[in-house]
């Protein structure tokens, strides 16, 4: 089983579980525990090959990862810890994964909060793939993260964000990296049915307004997906929302939670 901390309130019934994108680890929320566990029981995982998931289950994994079997994960941690239901938390790459899980378990799900979230690769990120894949075997995964990294988060404000996925990147090993890139190959089918099915959950995405890469496609979807989805818009910010601006996205998220409860 993947790693997991519990941060429990005891008069709150509510759970909410966060899951990182590809690279981070649980880590990535501390700046979301004390405010959200002021209100609710608090799930934090380590998605498989991150965090504290790495020395564990290194060699539980020799089968190509699919975001199926990623949400999987996700759902044995929550049976296991008899959690019927859950407000789901995610950044970035997480934000597929708690998708996936909406698709295949909507029942488990209270509400979806998607921040920084990926529902369509563009040219630019799509090249960034591409080249990834040409060099994955070449060239060290760090120097191809802090390139990604660069690319996605660019400005001088998003520093901070850049700087605490590539000091958790390094925890990966070349394999498991390869493994998460080979994930790509499978995420443009993926995204595409996602942006076209909209599911029944309450959808709310926190997305930066200097995320160029990944706000103009979830502006569609919202539009498009109107009875289930909102978008906030964080002004002077990039892709990581919950790192860069804490305090909106910590009180945007609680006030959305308490308004679908």
């Amino acid at each position: 089983m993947i790693n997991y901390t519990i941060y429990e309130n005891k008069d709150s019934n509510q759970w909410v579980t966060f899951v990182h994108g590809a690279g981070g680890s649980s880590s990535i929320w501390f700046k979301q525990i004390r405010d959200f566990q002021k209100h609710y029981n608090v799930l934090l995982l380590d998605l498989r090959g991150h965090g504290s998931s790495n020395e564990q289950i290194k060699k539980a994994f020799h089968k190509k990862y699919t975001f199926q079997s990623i949400a999987n994960d996700v759902l044995e941690v929550i049976d296991h810890l008899k959690i019927e239901t859950s407000h789901f938390v995610g950044i970035s790459l997480g934000t597929i994964v708690i998708r996936q899980l909406a698709e295949m378990h909507p029942e488990r799900i209270k509400s979806m909060i998607l921040g920084g979230a990926i529902l369509k690769m563009n040219f630019r990120s799509q090249i960034l793939m591409r080249l990834g894949n040409m060099f994955k075997y070449v060239l060290p995964y760090l120097v191809l993260y802090k390139f990604f990294a660069f690319v996605i988060m660019p400005n001088k404000n998003h520093k901070q964000s850049r700087l605490l996925f590539i000091n958790e990147a390094k925890k990966l090993y070349q394999k498991e990296f390869i493994r998460w890139f080979k994930l790509t190959a499978e995420i443009n089918p993926v995204l595409k049915w996602f942006r076209q099915v909209e599911v029944n959950i309450p959808t709310l995405y926190v997305m930066g307004e200097e995320d160029y890469m990944f706000l103009p496609s979830v502006r569609k979807v919202v539009e498009k997906h109107y009875k289930s989805s909102k978008l906030f818009v964080i002004e002077q910010c990039g892709h990581v929302v919950n790192v860069e601006q804490p305090l909106v996205f910590n009180n945007t998220v609680i006030k959305f939670i308490n308004d679908t409860k």
